[in-house]
């Protein structure tokens, strides 16, 4: 069997293998940082490990070009953990393993960390390269880039020497990001009061499972489930039908993932089972029928289980249906600067049940920085309105276009002289970190690009071998037409 190993470039898809065998999920990334401030060490090359832990790690210019504009080579160290039920992965320990079909690398069962392991593995083989010719290099390795940007919040001013920002973290080959959405999260927690089990009940487990999921930016439009949209759905219909108790729930896992299962534990009166039970089945024929084109797969279930120790109290109960119910969810505005962009969004990304407090966690996204603060007090409304405790946090700016960027002009003639055509200039409905870091540094120009990837943030990720090369060789070319210093 082939091993990615084998691929061309082979530096390139080298380093991103050693990234696999690293644990590396957000907020757990010192095995990460410890091998690239060491792969920067045995280079000899001045290494900086900053405060927070950003790894930046600076090359000289090759012979002939020291008179070049410095360039910024930027990715992120970190990736998104998911995994598919019935696999038997531990992402604080265990490496990736990846394998080739059909043109793409994928993962077994989880996450492959092409987001954003391609991005650092090709600055990686631009830092140990005897054979480029390029200015002034510095690779710019950030941390928890995925749950909260804080490695480029917390970048301080004046560390870094250059110009121009590669940042390596597109998912779209043939094409430039000159802009992307800022985005806000919002957290609602109720405070409920676990009861006894009602006596004559039967309990059941409700499963919604095999969503694809996805990235809560780039997939929002696609009209995929969501998991705590389907099972609330579920859940409020059969309270008043059914009479049902919830005792568990736990949908979602990241609040930038679109979220692929929720399971909760319930009881009904003993009388009412079959007919829930039936209930349930029937459900299942319909939304799956509403998805069967974006999300084939779904699967809604209830399986006959123990009764639970409590149930929640049915005020709590009414109010997390509630605000699950009425929280936005999915594409709220389209962009009319730009055709086929999703502007504004909200992605409803976790609900779930711990003791005394259920918490709500959404990810609003928007281009507009002023509906992003809009949309995220609608649904503080809706928390408190149902009963929650409700704030925002961690708010980080969009990247707002400069369509006069040197740099852009420059990328825009090396494909066209490369390839023979023109990419195209585009913005994305993600969060990239361009816009925190251009606010500490408000000198640099700024172009996002990278390979093919799909379905990232989720088991489906994947990255096509063939753009890898084409991004890599696109790479290579961009630094050798850098301009020279004004």
């Amino acid at each position: 069997m082939s091993s990615i190993l084998d691929l061309e470039p082979k530096g390139l898809w080298k380093n991103f293998y050693s990234l696999t065998q690293i644990p590396r999920p957000s907020k757990k990334e010192e095995k990460v940082i410890a091998f690239t401030r060491e792969f920067g060490e045995k280079l000899g090359l001045e290494t900086i490990v900053d405060e927070v832990g950003n790894v930046i790690i600076r090359k000289p210019a090759t012979p002939g070009f020291e008179d070049r504009q410095g360039v910024v080579l930027q990715s992120h160290l970190d990736m998104v953990p998911q995994k598919n039920s019935g696999t038997d992965h531990d992402f604080e320990t265990d490496p990736i393993q990846t394998y080739i079909e059909d043109g793409w690398v994928k993962a077994k069962g989880t996450t492959l960390g092409s987001d954003n392991g391609i991005g650092a593995a090709a600055a990686m083989t631009v830092l140990e390269a005897t054979d480029l010719e390029h200015g002034p290099i510095e690779a710019l390795f950030t941390i928890d880039e995925e749950t909260g940007m804080t490695g480029a919040e917390e970048l301080k001013p004046g560390l870094l020497k250059g110009d121009i920002l590669l940042n390596m973290d597109s998912e779209d080959e043939g094409e430039l990001y000159v802009g992307c959405a800022g985005g806000i999260d919002s957290t609602g927690t109720f405070t409920v009061t676990n009861e006894a089990v009602p006596t004559a009940v039967e309990a059941f487990k409700i499963s919604v499972t095999g969503l694809k999921g996805g990235h809560s930016g780039l997939d929002i439009n696609l009209g995929r489930g969501n998991a705590n949209k389907i099972m609330n759905a579920l859940l409020c219909v059969a309270a008043k039908k059914y009479q049902l108790r919830l005792a568990t729930i736990e949908g979602g896992s990241l609040r930038n993932a679109i979220p692929r299962e929720s399971f909760a534990t319930v009881v009904v009166p003993a009388e009412n089972a079959a007919a829930f039970a039936q209930y349930v089945s029937e459900f299942n024929a319909e939304v799956k029928a509403s998805f069967a084109e974006a999300d084939g797969g779904l699967l809604v279930v209830a399986e006959a289980c123990a009764l639970p120790a409590t149930v929640i109290d049915a005020a709590g109960q009414s109010g997390l249906f509630e605000a699950v119910a009425k929280c936005p969810n999915g594409v709220i505005a389209m962009s009319k600067d730009m055709e086929g962009v999703v502007e504004t969004s909200n992605n409803l990304a976790i609900v779930k049940l711990d003791g005394d407090k259920i918490t709500l966690a959404a990810l609003q996204r928007s281009s507009v920085d002023a509906d992003k603060e809009v949309l995220a007090g609608q649904i503080r409304e809706v928390f408190i309105k149902a009963g929650a405790e409700a704030r925002s946090h961690g708010a980080y700016p969009g990247w707002k276009p400069n369509v006069n960027s040197p740099i852009l002009k420059t990328m825009k003639e090396v494909y066209n002289n490369k390839f023979g055509k023109v990419p195209e200039v585009k913005v994305i409905h993600a969060g990239l970190e361009c816009g925190i870091l251009g606010a500490s540094y408000p000198n640099w120009d700024m172009i996002s690009f990278g390979p093919t990837i799909r379905h990232p943030h989720s088991p489906d990720e994947k990255v096509n071998i063939a753009t890898v090369d084409l991004f890599w060789q696109y790479l290579v070319e961009t630094l050798k037409n850098v301009p020279v210093k004004a």
